[in-house]
């Protein structure tokens, strides 16, 4: 295999890209509005009918949707084409209030695939290759969609699914696995549990692997790297607009390409929905160009990142994001300072910690508390305490650092915090059971 799967898209000039985009956005905008009678309505309450929108210059024009539009519509108002046209639902694994269902018609489905094959081919996968395949499968759309990609590709596909650890790594070393695909935190798993076997990064066949459905850092990314002996590459999506595959790493790993074929981008201030230039941080927004089942216009991802089109050194003409920087949704505010999760992360990886970790918020005597849990390693872990609490100020102090404000370190023991085989639950904000809006 070449370095593209679809070179005709993937290098397409910007100038004819925009006008594909606005050819199919004018289609896709009457076929929302003619079969989507909760966007129908908003697009009337905002005063737009579908001849407003000429092309993609016009996009701007048209309103936002947000995922509590999609609750509030559930679980068929979105649909956008007859029941029996669809071949299957995905959901998200959201844990408040309904849960989103979308929608695929056999050719949404195809296009998914295709775009996920681009995926696996930038990083290097083709015919001869073995995928390892340890997403979810089931309403999580990560198995189903890098399974649909590696089958479009023609490599051979381990449809493993998430968990049991022991059959995972039998199988990659017995069948020679030379990609494997799941989520970062379950990829450093495996490296800690392949390494507690006697396995050096050497001993295994991968050469890649492709990790989304969580935030991770450049940190993990490196200590992913080290641990399995590959180059790990991020992969972006999200069950309202597809799933995995609406953007992808290529070689240079400065950035996701996005499909601009099937989907446009936006970078919006999250505050006044003003769309923001090329180059400034805000809250991405993706329309879908060419879904027929469930079409999303102006989509709120809720994920901050930057787009950028400096010219990439793999050839691909399609508009990159960074790696998203939060969520506008997921920032904590605590004592007024606004924190990530990443950030902890990035300090606790730089510290030489496992990304084995939890972050517990709390208000006690009306006063927000900040408690980390880390794991140590073995080789670290030790029964002094003197030694512990050393490590632990230690720590904390590096985290104040980073955030403005010191938390409670805890060092934990070795594999006391559950391990995630699907998406890690870092955070634990209990000022929500307490009706705090934060």
């Amino acid at each position: 295999m070449g370095q593209y799967f679809q070179k005709e898209f993937e290098t397409m000039p910007v100038e004819q890209i925009r006008e594909l985009q606005s050819e199919k956005l004018v289609k896709q905008v009457k076929h929302v509005y003619d079969n989507v009678k909760y966007y129908r309505d908003l697009m009337d309450e905002k005063g737009v009918k579908p001849e407003d929108i000429k092309g993609i210059d016009d996009l701007h024009k048209l309103p936002f949707i947000s995922k509590e539009d999609l609750r509030k519509s559930y679980p068929y108002g979105m649909l956008a084409t007859d029941l029996k046209n669809c071949v299957r639902i995905h959901s998200t694994s959201g844990t408040t209030g309904k849960r989103v269902i979308a929608y695929y018609t056999q050719k949404d489905v195809d296009m998914w695939d295709e775009c996920c094959a681009r995926a696996l081919t930038a990083a290097g996968a083709g015919d001869e290759d073995i995928v390892q395949v340890a997403y979810g499968f089931g309403l999580f759309t990560g198995g189903a969609g890098l399974n649909g990609g590696s089958h479009k590709l023609g490599s051979l596909t381990l449809p493993m699914s998430s968990g049991n650890t022991d059959r995972q790594i039998q199988f990659m070393m017995d069948l020679k696995s030379t990609v494997i695909c799941c989520t970062p935190s379950y990829a450093a798993y495996i490296g800690e549990v392949l390494a507690e076997k006697g396995y050096k990064p050497e001993d295994n066949h991968l050469k890649a692997g492709i990790f989304g459905a969580e935030a991770w850092t450049e940190e993990m990314r490196r200590d992913i790297e080290n641990k399995l002996g590959i180059k790990a590459y991020d992969i972006y999506g999200l069950t309202e607009i597809s799933g995995p595959g609406v953007a992808f790493e290529c070689e240079s790993q400065t950035g996701m390409h996005i499909n601009e074929d099937h989907f446009v981008a936006e970078i919006i201030n999250p505050e006044t929905g003003e769309v923001l230039p090329e180059g400034e941080k805000g809250e991405l927004v993706f329309t879908a160009l060419d879904k027929e089942a469930f079409p999303m216009l102006r989509y709120r991802t809720r994920d901050i990142c930057v787009l950028t089109r400096e010219k990439c050194s793999c050839g691909r003409t399609f508009i990159k994001m960074c790696k998203p920087m939060g969520r506008s949704d997921d920032m904590m505010i605590i004592k007024g300072v606004n924190v990530f999760p990443s950030q902890i992360e990035a300090v606790l990886l730089n510290e030489g910690y496992a990304p084995n970790y939890q972050i517990v918020v709390d208000r006690v005597n009306n006063s927000d508390t900040l408690d980390v849990y880390v794991e140590m390693k073995d080789s670290d872990f030790s029964d002094k305490i003197k030694d512990m609490t050393r490590k632990e100020k230690e720590l904390s102090g590096a985290i104040k650092t980073m955030l403005g404000i010191k938390p409670i370190v805890h060092l934990v023991a070795p594999k006391s915090i559950a391990r995630s085989e699907g998406k890690a639950v870092r955070v634990i904000d209990k000022r929500k059971r307490l009706g705090i809006t934060i």
